[in-house]
């Protein structure tokens, strides 16, 4: 937490061991009411948040340390990450390298919350958006193992109601597998108006209502098609598998075992607190905070594909147990096969797996997923040989920070050292 001077300076702060002197003139009270701003070009106030930005750098924490070789690049990537978060001027991003689950260097920067004046740290919480979709395709994978389903289950035995779906090619039956891999065929959002709004816990119902709106745009097994009805509706059909509510699974299935205790898919009185504020800032500068409140309430359909919130070190942890490293293992190493291979048709190096994006470079192999929803923005990257891992996750939609680029640049430096 930042200290202050009689005059409304900031003080040298002490985070993580290391002392960061102030950065700026900081003004007493608010910085800014995003609220009086909603949807309204800032002008005469952006010189004084970007007089005023916090920006905290968080470096040889408690639970690890940066490899003398890997130092150089590691404070490379907080000054760059520090300095964007300075100019864009809106809210916060934390980020964090891992080596099998445990943190070795973390940085917080900005403003978790900028009306109240509270800074984002390491156990700040923010919506990850598509990550969600990792967490579905590895419950689908623990699932497949103990024989609740198979990869090759047609999604048809567990949800009849897809024969709904328009433009149905002729003899489409899509597997599980195909489903997780956006190789089902389906576009990428249904037809109905409503499909994104609702209460969180009518999410099945607006699947149900959202099927017959849905049409295939390919056949099935043919090619890479990204769909979130697509994982809507496979974590609709895990629900059904089991007989348990899907957000009870992942909670008993995932979660617990990897003491993800900051993850969850409903924000409780415990967790309010670590809550970063979503921003949802638009081309010219615009800024919208309410649509993301909103969300927190309910987002229609949108739980299985983009439900989950997290921080830096659950989301370490959640790495650690797919990749089987410094974590107890979700699944066994054969199926951590499937899960990290392509399996999408365009190339047999770099494509989707299940649940997980995965590129090849210089023969090394990445997987992760990026994740947008309003007000936030993730992204998760590892390198299952070494364990290695980065996680950046930011309050805000639009900034000067490329968050896939900064976390593969990153990892691609230290594996290179």
């Amino acid at each position: 937490m930042a200290a202050w001077d009689a005059d409304g300076r900031r003080r040298a702060s002490q985070v993580g061991g290391v002392v960061v002197p102030g950065t700026a003139t900081m003004l007493r009270g608010r910085i800014l009411s995003t609220k009086r701003l909603q949807w309204k070009k800032p002008l005469w106030w952006l010189p004084l948040f970007a007089a005023a930005a916090l920006v905290l750098a968080c470096s040889a924490p408690e639970t690890g340390q940066v490899p003398d070789e890997w130092q150089q690049a590691v404070d490379r990537f907080g000054e760059t990450l520090a300095s964007d978060v300075e100019q864009d001027g809106v809210g916060s991003i934390t980020a964090a390298l891992a080596r099998d689950g445990d943190v070795l260097w973390w940085g917080a920067y900005g403003w978790a919350d900028p009306d109240a004046q509270v800074p984002a740290d390491r156990g700040t919480i923010y919506r990850t958006g598509s990550i969600s979709k990792s967490v579905t395709a590895v419950l689908m994978s623990i699932l497949a193992e103990d024989g609740t389903v198979g990869l090759e289950t047609p999604l048809q035995d567990l949800v009849p109601e897809i024969t709904q779906l328009m433009e149905r090619p002729p003899d489409a039956n899509p597997t599980l597998r195909q489903v997780a891999s956006h190789t089902a065929g389906l576009e990428r959002e249904p037809g109905l108006p409503d499909a994104a709004a609702g209460p969180i816990e009518t999410w099945t119902a607006k699947i149900l209502e959202s099927i017959p709106t849905t049409r295939y745009q390919t056949s099935p097994g043919t090619e890479y098609s990204y769909s979130n009805i697509g994982f809507g509706i496979l974590g609709f059909s895990l629900e059904r598998a089991a007989g348990v509510p899907f957000m009870d699974q992942v909670e008993a299935r995932i979660f617990e075992p990897l003491g993800m205790t900051s993850s969850t898919f409903i924000i409780d009185g415990r967790l309010q607190p670590s809550l970063s504020v979503g921003h949802a800032n638009g081309p010219e500068g615009e800024v919208n905070t309410e649509r993301p409140a909103i969300e927190h309430d309910g987002r229609g359909y949108k739980v299985p594909n983009g439900g989950v919130y997290s921080t830096v070190d659950d989301l370490a942890a959640f790495a650690a147990g797919v990749m089987g490293r410094g974590r107890p293992p979700l699944f066994s190493d054969a199926m951590r096969a499937e899960v990290l291979s392509v399996q999408t048709p365009e190339s047999p190096d770099s494509g989707y797996g299940l649940g997980f994006s995965i590129n090849t470079v210089d023969d090394r192999v990445f997987a992760g997923h990026g994740g947008s929803v309003a007000g936030y923005t993730a992204y998760l990257l590892f390198e299952p040989a070494t364990g290695l891992t980065v996680i950046l996750l930011r309050n805000y939609n639009r900034g000067r920070t490329n968050l896939g680029e900064a976390a593969g640049g990153l990892l691609r430096s230290l594996s290179a050292s």
